[in-house]
């Protein structure tokens, strides 16, 4: 704890967020994951067991997490360190199913994810607290007289709500339960809506730019004339789409954040947070259209290079497929001592500059356990493709139930 947790804090948050509860969180990740893959028969039901019996926080050194975490990078590596070798300890054949098939980030947001639902869940409860103090204010002094000259539509006598209501069915517009003069949530909706879709749109940009580099050149924005061009290189195609969507990420939040701090206006009529808003949403909303329409544009008419993306999966020399033949290995001799036989094969292979399928195929570690031909099949790409197919058939069809919506 420090000086100013009670004071800007809340305890029940606190501990969500705790070091212990972050690491729990995470374990019950690695629990959960060995008995769902022993419930669809990929590892021993008794692996499950014994990985998940151990998947508790007072089991594990935090201070030695925290020292290796910062060699790691990350907190899950270490973390799964731990956990296998206390699993080992009790299971040996169990420990070589830790983390089976996942990553760290897997772990590491997850776990925040968990986190998360349990904080919302107590935010959620304490706003019904709040809604409910409200309720009961506004009921026992819905007559109490105080000074609030905007909104009331006391200057329409008893007709206020039919002119209300009918104003709305003019401009159909909905109807709100009651005046908003100086309640920005819904101006803020709009902005932060719209900053997430130019983030979204951000990434997508970036990672196309990325793919449009010379080293790479596996994607291109659409060609047509004076697109691209450099004053100075005549053979360039830059990414101009890409350069301006990225413009627009970078100063999109920007101006989100002014529409946040406008919130907090006075009474029922803002004094200059209100006019802050004047100029800063119709920016945000241009540059959040003109992001989405030169990425819409883009790629309806990306050209796609698949001859390049071949040839750059095998730039690596074969170390692009060292998770598989890692994870072809691990039923036989463990996930650990798999990992470790291809990391060093993986050096070996970098430094004598020869392919990695070569270092393994001399390898009688390697090839008392795997046969030549599962060795190459292993180093086609086609067959470590994993479940992409079925994630694109469930974006689809998602896709589809947005386009049959009225």
């Amino acid at each position: 704890m420090t000086l100013l947790d009670p004071l800007f804090g809340w305890k029940p948050i606190d501990e969500i967020f705790s070091d212990a509860s972050r690491l729990l969180r995470m374990l019950d990740f690695e629990a959960a994951l060995a008995r769902a893959e022993a419930r669809v028969s990929l590892i021993p039901a008794d692996a499950a067991l014994s990985i998940s019996s151990h998947c508790r926080a007072e089991l594990f050194d935090l201070n030695a997490l925290a020292r290796a975490a910062a060699d790691a990078g990350n907190l899950a590596i270490p973390m799964v360190r731990q956990l296998t070798d206390l699993v080992a300890k009790a299971d040996k054949d169990a420990a070589r199913y830790v983390h089976w098939g996942a990553t760290s980030q897997d772990a590491i947001d997850t776990g925040l994810t968990l986190q998360l639902r349990d904080a919302l869940h107590v935010v959620a409860s304490e706003l019904d607290h709040l809604c409910a103090a409200l309720a009961q204010l506004a009921e026992k002094h819905r007559a109490t007289p105080l000074a609030g000259a905007a909104g009331t539509l006391a200057s329409l006598h008893d007709r206020g709500l039919d002119v209300a209501k009918v104003l709305a069915e003019e401009l159909k517009l909905p109807l709100p339960d009651v005046p908003w003069h100086a309640h920005r949530d819904r101006i803020a909706e709009v902005a932060t809506t719209l900053a997430l879709l130019t983030g979204t749109l951000g990434k997508v940009a970036r990672d196309l730019s990325l793919q449009m580099q010379t080293e790479v050149g596996e994607l291109s924005e659409p060609a047509a004339a004076g697109r691209g061009g450099s004053s100075t290189m005549p053979q360039k195609r830059n990414p101009v789409a890409c350069a301006t969507i990225l413009a627009a990420a970078d100063r999109v939040p920007a101006l989100a954040s002014t529409i946040l701090r406008s919130m907090t206006q006075e009474h029922e009529r803002g004094l200059g947070n209100w006019h802050a808003e004047w100029e800063t949403l119709p920016e945000l909303v241009r540059l959040a259209a003109g992001a989405l329409h030169r990425a819409a544009e883009t790629l309806a008419g990306l050209e796609v290079d698949t001859v390049r993306m071949r040839q750059n999966l095998e730039i690596t020399h074969g170390l692009i497929y060292a998770e598989a033949v890692s994870m072809a290995l691990s039923p036989h001799l463990g996930k650990r001592p798999a990992h470790q036989i291809l990391e060093k094969a993986s050096q070996r292979a970098i430094a004598e500059k020869k392919h990695l399928c070569d270092i393994l195929a001399a390898d009688p570690t390697i090839t008392s356990r795997i046969s030549a031909a599962e060795l190459d099949q292993l180093f086609d790409p086609a067959n470590y493709t994993g479940m992409s197919s079925q994630f694109i058939d469930r974006v689809l069809a998602t896709h589809k139930k947005s386009e049959s919506k009225p």
